[in-house]
């Protein structure tokens, strides 16, 4: 392997690693005006009698996010259900308080447990570990309490894995599995759940080991979980191992079109990168393999995030002269890259055109107009669209909310952020992320300390990743003392601190002393100079005067 591509491999890896990080770096670095927004009010864009809950979709660059796959059951494959039933006050607090009894003796835990009025069962075990995920251990409590009720199903134990599995540990979770093997219960989804896990833990080889053991449970390492190996490595970053992979297993997977896709998709839309998507373009020619809708609408994407209109609609009209009929996608794509290449009118078009073939423009598709008009700061324009998109009855997301965020003065964010409240749509931690940070790029620390003082009011706690970017946007603004103050009562929460911080708040500190010296130095100085000023003057008088 050439030293470039390790560069470029390492440089993936450190980017993945940091994703969610970089997104939010993204979304409060970039440049705002401070003189040309101006709204009189966005409640009636907003407001909608009845609004629906929305689908929260995961923002990704540029809003435009493609990643449907030719076979449904393996993306349910990979999916876990956060739709849960709510549960008995005190639930919780209970396995919380009987959990600090496990350590001494299992047996007295389940025994308080079982002793609990609480009923339970299918649907509040599932909801139970749900809101416990973040707590491996206490979700494990209440799973191996669902054991004794006998309401562990297949449900629960799959998010039990799943849970084990986002804390990395895997030997119990492969324990779990074996249990379910023994009890004769299906263990495919376990067995996918693991890949996944694997691979979001960059443990690659793992996630190859779990396909290949497979037959050891009973399933077949057929297409399907072939397919599911290569979205779970490329889904996390690995595409480039997933490449490797399906080349290497071609005589066992035949190479073909659905393959390719899944390595197509992964440059395409989760690392953006133009340069390997179009090698994989071409090595899909090199082995005869013909592009379908799919392979099109991931290099539409592609081109649509980098600002590519030229190539976007080529490979759009080369796409239909070949037969084959744009999706939403395609469409989504298109008008995103038209409305950030200032072709506004175009995409508007572009939508009515959708509707005249039958297709439904979705929240999506209204959103990658918002977002490029809000970055224009054509705010107008852009809540003509938000209104365009309440009439036709679809409800905003997130993504919709955070566009205009990065655009209004203060006042008007504290009533975006009631609006995000009333739809049922958070405001949660990233939001305040985002808010935040923006306000300290923008050199006011004392708006974005009074959202801070807000936060409570949306029910959004302060963690650690918020105390920090507090701590660090203070700093940036010149407010040392504040900026301590914040930092250490995270420290006394029990939030983890930032010795990088803690070294800058020191140095901070050091130079703020010195800097009090020199105005003292000054001050003695104004009123005749400190003693060894004053004895350099009588010495150059003295020697005047012998002259």
């Amino acid at each position: 392997m050439s030293c470039a591509a390790i560069a470029r491999k390492l440089t993936r890896t450190t980017q993945l690693l940091n994703f969610q990080r970089q997104y939010l770096s993204r979304a409060v670095s970039r440049s705002f005006s401070s003189s040309s927004f101006h709204i009189v009010s966005f409640s009636s864009a907003f407001h909608r009698t009845g609004l629906a809950h929305s689908q929260i979709l995961s923002h990704v660059p540029y809003f435009v996010y493609y990643n449907r796959f030719s076979t449904k059951t393996i993306f349910e494959e990979f999916d876990i259900n956060n739709e849960v039933a709510p549960l008995e006050k005190g639930l919780i607090d209970l396995v919380r308080q009987v959990s600090e009894l496990e350590s001494e003796s299992e047996s007295d835990a389940m025994v308080s447990l079982e002793e609990s009025t609480f009923d339970l069962n299918n649907g509040s075990l599932y909801s139970l570990i749900w809101e416990l995920r973040d707590e491996w251990r206490l979700a494990f409590l209440a799973f191996k309490w669902g054991e004794r009720r006998g309401c562990d199903d297949q449900k629960a134990c799959d998010l039990m894995i799943w849970v084990l599995g986002n804390h990395q540990k895997f030997n119990i979770a492969w324990c779990l599995i074996r249990d379910m093997f023994h009890v004769s219960r299906d263990t495919r989804k376990a067995m996918f759940l693991m890949m996944d896990r694997y691979a979001a833990a960059n443990d690659t080889s793992q996630a190859i080991r779990t396909f290949d053991i497979m037959d050891k449970f009973k399933h077949v390492p057929d297409d399907e979980a072939f397919q599911g190996l290569l979205h779970a490595l490329c889904r996390h970053g690995h595409i480039e191992k997933a490449e490797e992979f399906m080349l290497a297993s071609k005589k066992l997977f035949p190479l073909d079109v659905e393959g390719f896709n899944v390595i197509l998709n992964g440059w395409c839309n989760v690392w953006t990168d133009v340069t390997e998507a179009k090698r994989i373009w071409r090595e899909m020619g090199n082995y005869c393999i013909t592009p379908n809708e799919d392979s099109y609408s991931h290099m539409i994407s592609c081109f649509s995030k980098v600002g590519n209109l030229f190539d976007s609609l080529r490979l759009y009209d080369e796409m239909r002269k070949r037969g084959f009929t744009p999706g939403v996608e395609v469409y989504n794509s298109l008008v995103y890259v038209l409305t950030c290449e200032n072709c506004f009118g175009e995409a508007v078009k572009l939508v009515e055109k959708m509707k005249e073939e039958t297709l439904k423009p979705d929240s999506v598709t209204y959103n990658a107009m918002i977002r490029p008009l809000c970055e224009q700061g054509k705010v107008e324009e852009a809540r003509d669209v938000l209104a365009t998109m309440i009439s036709e009855k679809l409800s905003p997301t997130v993504d919709t909310f955070h566009a205009f965020l990065e655009c209004v003065n203060f006042d008007q964010t504290l009533e975006v952020l009631g609006q995000m409240k009333v739809s049922c749509l958070g405001p949660k931690e990233d939001t305040f992320l985002l808010v935040l940070g923006r306000l300290f790029k923008k050199k006011q620390p004392e708006n974005a300390l009074k959202i801070w003082a807000e936060m409570g009011r949306f029910e959004v706690a302060a963690n650690g990743a918020l105390c920090l970017a507090t701590v660090q946007g203070l700093l940036a603004c010149g407010w040392l003392q504040k900026a301590r103050e914040t930092y250490l009562d995270m420290e006394a929460k029990g939030f983890p601190g930032s010795p990088k911080l803690q070294k800058l708040l020191k140095e901070q500190k050091v130079k703020g002393v010195r800097k009090s010296k020199r105005k003292d130095l000054q001050k003695v100085g104004s009123r005749g100079g400190y003693r060894g000023q004053r004895s350099v003057v009588y010495k150059n008088v003295s020697d005047r005067g012998k002259t």
